[in-house]
């Protein structure tokens, strides 16, 4: 029997998210915690533009020297006014030297992070109802003051 074809994946959005300095919980069962609360940021997508707006934050847990397990949650609002829930997933695994440096918030080449994600995102606007029924995966760049990831609606 024939397995289904790869789905292909369609641009969404890019998502810049400026954040704060993390408050480091420290070690603790789960790895070693951190809060990094969400200032705000812009989005631009395909005919769309929405802001981050403030108040959300991305908990952090960092695994091993190694692996960071990332859930950031905030709220978009469109320039309609519609707001929008995000719930993001993701890892992002570098070497242990590459690690340390993206937790003191230092600027490291992307090339040297696997950084992705799983966003899910919500909404009770009509006209954007559709996002409900998607999945979602995207890659992302930590730099010392903001998120940039790239989001693709998988079709």
């Amino acid at each position: 029997m024939p397995h289904p074809a790869a789905p292909p994946l369609a641009f969404f959005a890019t998502l810049s998210i400026q954040v704060a300095p993390a408050h480091e919980i420290g070690q603790t069962p789960a790895g070693n915690r951190r809060v990094i609360p969400i200032l705000g940021g812009r989005v631009q997508g395909d005919g769309w533009a929405a802001r981050v707006l403030p108040g959300g934050a991305d908990f952090q847990a960092i695994v091993t020297p190694t692996l960071a397990q990332l859930d950031a949650r905030y709220v978009l609002e469109t320039e309609a006014g519609e707001l929008i829930y995000v719930c993001n997933r993701a890892i992002r695994v570098a070497s242990k030297d590459v690690t340390a440096r993206l937790v003191r918030g230092e600027a490291v080449d992307p090339a040297l992070v696997y950084f992705r994600c799983a966003p899910t995102f919500e909404t009770a606007a009509p006209s954007l109802a559709w996002i409900n029924e998607r999945l979602f995966v995207g890659s992302g760049v930590r730099l010392p003051d903001r998120v940039d990831i790239d989001c693709f609606t998988v079709l």
